[in-house]
């Protein structure tokens, strides 16, 4: 029977696990991280699927350090799988299976290699995303690739529809080619690095909405990072502004001072190049309706504060 250990979390390392559990393979250590207090957890736990089997659980701050790799190396792993596990393997880690290191990347590779694949995707405007199963080397996202499932953007899609749908792409890559992979026979191919970059990861006030941008531009920012993401922020009447869903009305030119107002029950946003509607938005930490908006502050167009 094939051994693997299993650094995985959040909802790609639950159903990636689930499969490696539903082809019998035998899962002899899961490491995972522990959930942080100061992040929003709105997605499943792989520590308790592994409890729920009976696999042992560890939760290391580095999975490099000798009392790990000993751990390891004591199991003599056919695999290490790597699905959403947030530390970067060295070189030391990555000799111990003998028959190599895979990760799960959310991203059609080589495009988005690194962080946060998905909400760089819809930040770019792409169309299409997916999930990808390669070799790992010390250098991330690089390695050869094994399998692919790609999945569509739509233009109104938010980062965790998008993340949804790549959780299932990364669960059909894994299950067409595992038993392939069992066997010795999985094929891979290398890839062209010059046809994508690495990103970086992303923190809450790169949500900050630049208001020179066109309608699209800033369309793609607020679904990006639309709950249970930071949001997309800026400031109205000296009040921090949260934007959390907008429709793209037009996005002719209009040469105008970015602006909010409301009309006829609707908000909506005067952009520089193009039109948004606000369907939902907070403002001082108090999500509000537009007729809301209306009632307390009028229906005049109101220019956004320069800065936060």
């Amino acid at each position: 029977m094939t051994r693997v250990v299993v650094f995985a979390y959040h909802n790609v390392g639950v159903r990636c696990l689930s499969v490696l559990l539903t082809h019998g393979i035998q899962v002899a250590l899961v490491v995972t991280h522990r959930d942080n207090p100061k992040e929003n957890i709105w997605f499943a736990s792989v520590a308790e699927l592994a409890m729920l089997h009976g696999i042992p659980v560890i939760t290391p701050d580095n999975p490099n350090t000798v009392e790990v790799l000993e751990q390891i190396r004591a199991l003599q792993p056919d695999f290490l799988f790597s699905f959403y596990y947030r530390e970067m393997f060295k070189r030391e880690l990555l000799k111990i299976p003998k028959q190599g290191a895979l990760n799960m990347h959310g991203s059609l590779l080589p495009k988005y290699r690194g962080r946060v694949p998905v909400n760089w995707a819809i930040i770019k405007g792409e169309i299409e995303t997916g999930a990808t199963l390669h070799y790992m080397t010390e250098k991330p996202d690089n390695g050869a690739v094994v399998a692919q499932q790609a999945v569509p953007i739509l233009s109104d899609d938010t980062a965790f529809e998008v993340f949804q749908k790549v959780t299932v792409a990364a669960e059909i890559a894994l299950n067409a080619c595992l038993p392939a992979l069992l066997a010795g026979t999985a094929k891979s191919v290398e890839q062209d690095l010059s046809q994508g970059e690495y990103f970086g990861g992303r923190k809450p006030e790169d949500g900050i909405i630049d208001w020179s941008q066109d309608a699209r531009s800033i369309h793609n920012l607020v679904r990006a990072v639309a709950p249970p993401y930071p949001g997309a922020i800026t400031q109205l009447l000296g009040k921090s502004m949260r934007i959390l869903q907008t429709l793209i009305i037009t996005c002719a030119t209009t040469n105008e001072i970015p602006a909010f107002y409301v009309e006829e029950g609707k908000a909506y946003v005067i952009c520089r190049q193009g039109k948004l509607r606000v369907v939902r938005f907070e403002l001082d930490s108090v999500e509000m309706s537009a007729t809301d908006f209306a009632a307390q502050y009028g229906v005049a167009r109101f220019q956004f504060n320069a800065s936060l």
